[in-house]
């Protein structure tokens, strides 16, 4: 089915607006649709979908009022959905309103008011971030890859991997201590990499995987991360 024309979308939400009391009329100057109530003024932005181009001219309407409005067509399915939950959250952020048209039948949804977004921070998700920085041996991966992420977790993986290279089967408390890995036996038990099993009660040993690695003489993560 064709993207409905900007045009389709004017009386519906005409209509919406008037009935809240305003007066409406399209294209004055560079708004697709303004209204006045009382000393209220209103501007509505038209577009078949969301775009770079759509928020720009939002943003800018903004030096003329605060109640600036887009207006798209009703979104389609769950992927539809999806993405326009995600536009509306940009838009909050930016202080303007959403509203969508079903053209089909006229009907105008509110989902956003304009206004001053305040973005509520995550304490968890901070502390998880800085903890894992501080964590991080070095800076081992750079920005924008879509390869291997040297993680603090897999830097310690590799250090137990080599402390067990070179004396053979042992204690995870042994590990610990000679690694200065606190997790040591966390992870050779969670065994995410395979380079580990349990050769006996509380003794770990590598796998075959595990003795494939390269490790160098003194675990460093650095020069064993391209070895898997």
């Amino acid at each position: 089915m064709n993207k409905p024309a900007e045009i389709e979308l004017y009386a519906p939400v005409k209509t919406w607006l008037e009935a809240q009391g305003y007066a409406v009329k399209g294209e004055i100057g560079a708004a697709d649709v303004m209204a006045v109530k009382a000393q209220e003024l209103l501007i509505v932005e038209l577009k078949t979908g969301f775009s770079l181009t759509l928020l720009q001219q939002s943003v800018k309407r903004q030096a003329v009022t605060d109640l600036v409005y887009v207006a798209v067509p009703r979104w389609r399915g769950k992927a539809g959905w999806r993405a326009f939950k995600g536009n509306i959250g940009l838009c909050r952020r930016l202080g303007v309103g959403v509203i969508s048209v079903r053209v089909e039948d006229g009907s105008v949804q509110l989902h956003a008011d304009p206004g001053p977004f305040q973005p509520r921070k995550s304490s968890a998700r901070r502390a998880a971030l800085l903890k894992e920085f501080n964590a991080r041996a070095g800076d081992p991966t750079q920005g924008g890859t879509a390869g291997q992420v040297e993680t603090s977790y897999r830097q310690d993986a590799l250090r137990c991997a080599g402390y067990l290279a070179e004396s053979g089967p042992s204690k995870g408390a042994e590990v610990a201590r000679a690694t200065g890995v606190a997790r040591a036996t966390q992870i050779m038990a969670d065994n995410h990499h395979g380079w580990f099993f349990r050769a006996a009660r509380g003794i770990y040993a590598l796998s075959d995987a595990g003795v494939e690695l390269a490790v160098p003489d003194e675990h460093s993560p650095k020069d064993a991360r391209t070895k898997t």
